[in-house]
Order: structure tokens, then C-alpha cells, then sequence
């Protein structure tokens, strides 16, 4: 049986997914255990994503079998169980939807630091510019299954409503105030939404102009998710998402997430303060509407 040092993310992933497991079953950590053959306090370490001590892939195998997973989704956490690195390529259609890592994150984060250069991040999209970006990017998808993806997307969202309510700090490239997605009203709408979102307590949007010139990040866009507990080491947590076409790479290696804080520090002080970004989003909506 061998183990392996799989980073905090990836312990967080195997743990939400054996949880979600065995919740899906109406099964006690008891019964878990019965019926993987280990003691009630693995199947208690397995789930408790903080735990540092080395993840056993077969551990892995024999408790989502005992949770009646399927193959793909038993398959899924091996695989991450497996992970020798600190980040790994999401690339596989067969992990099921309450394994997204993104969302995971989403919802153990105390905030999300945000760079967009291309379009509004999906926190604060509004329904029809979130449907006219997977029309464009989904070109071979069914109409429901886009319809899943907006609703997803959508739902999402609710993290915003939670109490203690996630801080999300985003800075935008100004091009994304300027990229009609869909058409001039649905940016119209999608900037009017913007707008009233960082007035919001928990958000704040800065927008880097286009007179910043070349900038801190020079690539694309990226997420930083993280929570700080001073008292509780253990409870901390700090992942990067780069995002990409169908897959995205997370990365929980402490020099890669403090390189891509720096960066973010950096672009929030090349962006205009949130009072300026707020008269630049109502500018360009102006402009659209005139």
C-alpha cells in the first residue's frame, strides 16, 4: 500500500469526495469503516482535509468502494490520491460535479483574489452574459447541456450570500469593460450588474487601464483562494487556479502561491482605486448606451 504526500488541496478534493460519498448513501463513519476494514478514526482522518499525515491511495480506493462509488468517481480520488505534485491538471470529464475544485475552494475560502483579462469573472456575471460566453465557447454542446453549465455557474454565485460572506477582490483588464459578449445590451446590463456589485460590502473591483501598459501578470487570467487562521494553522488553506479551455490547474505549493500574491498586489496597486474603476465601468456603459 503506498502512500503519498498529496498537497492540502488535494487532500481537501478526497475529502469533500468522501464525504459527499457517504453522505449520498446515508452511511455513519461506522459503517464506512466496517465495510472498508479500517477503524472508524481513518475513515474520521480521510475526511478531515487539515489532517497533514500521508494520504494511502488504496485507503482511498477501499473507502469510496465501501461508499458504493462508481468507477469513474472511485478512479477520480486515486487519482488525486496518487498525486506526487502540489498541483494537478483537471482534465477528466469523469469527475462528477460536486468534485469541482474550484467550487471546493469556493466554499472553505475566506476570500478570492481574482485577475480577469478577457471577461467578467464568474462571480459576477449575469445570466445572459454567462449563456452568450458558453454559446461561444461551447460550440459543439447541446443546448441543455449549456443550460447546465449557466445554472452551474449561476449557483455559484450563492457564495457571495453566505455569512461570513466570501471577499471577493477582482481586478479587471479595462478590454473586458469594452468585449461585447452577447450583444451591446446584454454588456449593458452585465456592466449595470458590475457596477452594483462593487458597491457591495464583500466586493471590491478595480479596473487596470489601458494607460498601465504592460502590467504585473502578463498572461491570463487567474484565481487566489485562501483563508488565514493564525490560531489554527491547519485550518489555513491558500490555492491558485490559472484558468483554461475544459481544465484548469491548480497549484498549492507555497512559492507558487506566494509569486502569484506578489503579482496580485502588484496589479491591484497598477489599477485604478475602486472609486475611479467605479466611474470608468459607468463610463464605458455610457458609452455603450449612447
Amino acid at each position: 500500500m503506498t502512500a503519498t504526500q498529496t498537497g492540502p488541496a488535494g487532500r481537501m478534493q478526497i475529502a469533500r469526495g468522501l464525504i459527499s460519498l457517504r453522505e449520498r448513501h446515508g452511511l455513519t463513519q461506522t459503517q464506512v469503516a466496517e465495510r472498508a476494514g479500517v477503524s472508524t478514526t481513518t475513515v474520521s482522518r480521510y475526511e478531515a482535509w487539515q489532517d497533514r499525515a500521508r494520504i494511502r491511495w488504496a485507503t482511498v480506493k477501499a473507502l469510496a468502494d465501501a461508499c458504493e462509488a462508481t468507477t469513474q468517481e472511485r478512479n477520480a480520488l486515486v487519482a488525486i490520491a496518487k498525486s506526487q505534485a502540489d498541483g494537478w491538471w483537471v482534465n477528466n470529464s469523469a469527475v462528477p460535479g460536486w468534485m469541482d475544485p474550484l467550487v471546493s475552494f469556493e466554499q472553505e475560502a475566506a476570500y478570492e483574489h481574482v485577475f480577469a483579462n478577457t471577461v467578467i469573472p464568474g462571480l459576477l456575471q449575469t445570466r445572459e452574459y454567462a449563456l452568450a460566453i458558453h454559446e461561444a465557447r461551447e460550440v459543439r454542446s447541446s443546448n441543455d447541456d449549456i443550460e447546465r453549465m449557466v445554472e452551474a455557474r449561476m449557483k455559484r454565485q450563492d457564495i457571495l450570500q453566505r455569512d461570513p460572506a466570501l471577499h471577493l477582490w477582482v481586478v479587471l483588464d479595462e478590454a473586458v469593460l469594452h468585449r461585447t459578449v452577447g450583444d451591446n445590451d446584454t454588456l449593458i446590463r452585465q456592466l449595470d450588474h458590475l457596477h452594483k456589485a462593487a458597491m457591495s460590502p464583500n466586493i471590491d473591483v478595480q479596473v487596470l487601464p489601458f494607460s498601465a501598459g504592460a502590467h504585473a501578470a502578463g498572461a491570463g487570467h487567474f484565481v487566489i483562494l485562501g483563508r488565514d487562521d493564525e490560531r489554527e494553522p491547519l485550518n489555513s488553506m491558500a490555492v491558485v487556479y490559472i484558468e483554461m479551455r475544459r481544465r484548469g490547474l491548480y497549484l498549492d505549493d507555497a512559492e507558487d502561491v506566494g509569486a502569484y500574491k506578489l503579482t496580485f498586489d502588484y496589479l491591484r496597486s497598477q489599477a485604478a482605486d475602486t472609486t475611479s474603476s467605479l466611474r470608468l465601468i459607468a463610463g464605458a456603459k455610457q458609452e455603450l448606451s449612447s
